[in-house]
């Protein structure tokens, strides 16, 4: 019986710490498609602070995680209609500052919230309800499940048939989506092995229960693959591209599946691939009843909410660590605020972070009480 306030035509909404919601606000925008995110996005001062309609929250963004794909993205890869200026940025955790009337009966000013949505590099976005995810607060290592733990609970659980004593390969392990890749195919019983480029990588995921580290800086991942494994690996949970695709294809098993969820090493290149023996795939596959399959989230919406649910449960009882990287050992420090974002996307193209890459929105309330 809670009163529902209709605060959607206002131009002058209170937040729920006091202070006025301001008509102006910092985004970044893509201006020009390139697969180089510096020159294609440009950071925005005074953009209007959008407008929540009936069924819709705004969000004043906390947190705001970096994906491998904002390059993709940036550069027009994924869908060649959109044309620029468009707004960038896939994953927000905030407060729910302002909403519209039916949003009301299901949400109230100050509810932490997630979503996935195309925009959250902004200090505010309009979410639509249906899209939201109530939080118990506002932590960043919520974030890391929205699209980077989504993806491989969905991917391993819909093509990679885990079970007992199987070998799992899961590249760039330490990374934002590989971290949830390992520790959800240890919660199956099966053997993995994780490829790393540094020892303190490498320890990090031996703590989340990594069984075999290799660190491609250091050791030859063919060599130690046929020598390790002469049988081959079961499962590939597959980032990389170029060179490891085609290592992690040849080390596959009899009736072994590769899941190709990314290939971070081409994004930048001017046609997103590095090449690959693609040629000899007929044949590869053939002689092992082999398979490989690709993953994108998208495509796997209608089961989203009961993964992340599941997620969630798993992180707030302690099954799952949610590792979360603000670039505090970068040069130049902590990822904060928008203009950092460009930062914290060279790190990630780097490969120095462990975990998922999230930037600190901090937000000074002016308070009128």
């Amino acid at each position: 019986s809670r009163p529902i306030l209709d605060m959607s035509y206002s131009r002058h909404f209170l937040d729920f710490q006091g202070s006025s919601i301001p008509s102006s606000m910092k985004k970044l925008v893509v201006t020009k498609l390139s697969q180089n995110f510096r020159e294609a996005v440009t950071l925005q001062q005074d953009s209007p602070v959008p407008l929540p309609g009936d069924g819709a929250l705004l969000v004043r963004n906390r947190f705001v995680g970096i994906n491998a794909s904002d390059i993709n993205y940036s550069a027009g890869r994924y869908d060649a209609s959109v044309k620029p200026p468009f707004d960038i940025g896939f994953e927000g955790v905030g407060e729910v500052v302002a909403l519209g009337l039916s949003a009301s009966a299901d949400y109230t000013v100050g509810q932490a919230v997630a979503y996935v949505k195309a925009g959250s590099f902004a200090e505010y976005t309009v979410v639509p309800a249906r899209q939201a995810v109530p939080l118990p607060s506002v932590k960043p290592e919520f974030l890391t499940l929205m699209v980077s733990g989504a993806t491989a609970y969905l991917s391993l659980k819909e093509l990679g048939d885990l079970s007992e004593g199987k070998k799992v390969l899961v590249t760039a392990a330490a990374g934002g989506t590989g971290q949830f890749a390992v520790q959800l195919a240890k919660k199956a019983k099966c053997h993995v092995i994780g490829t790393c480029s540094s020892d303190e990588k490498g320890g990090f995921l031996k703590s989340i229960g990594c069984d075999r580290t290799i660190n491609y800086k250091t050791e030859n991942v063919e060599s130690v693959l046929r020598k390790d494994y002469p049988e081959g690996v079961d499962v590939v949970y597959e980032s990389v591209g170029g060179k490891m695709f085609d290592l992690a294809l040849n080390a596959l098993a009899i009736k072994g599946r590769l899941i190709v969820i990314g290939f971070i090493a081409g994004y930048q290149n001017p046609t997103g691939l590095q090449p690959i023996k693609a040629e000899l795939l007929p044949a590869k596959l053939l002689k092992k009843s082999a398979s490989v399959r690709g993953f994108f989230l998208n495509h796997y919406l209608s089961d989203y909410k009961m993964a992340l649910q599941h997620l969630l449960k798993m992180y707030e009882r302690g099954d799952l660590v949610c590792e979360v990287d603000f670039g505090d050992m970068s040069p130049e420090g902590k990822f904060t605020g928008l203009e950092s974002v460009f930062r914290a996307v060279d790190y990630m193209y780097m490969g120095k972070n462990i975990g998922k890459i999230v930037v600190e929105l901090p937000h000074s309330v002016n308070s009128k009480l």
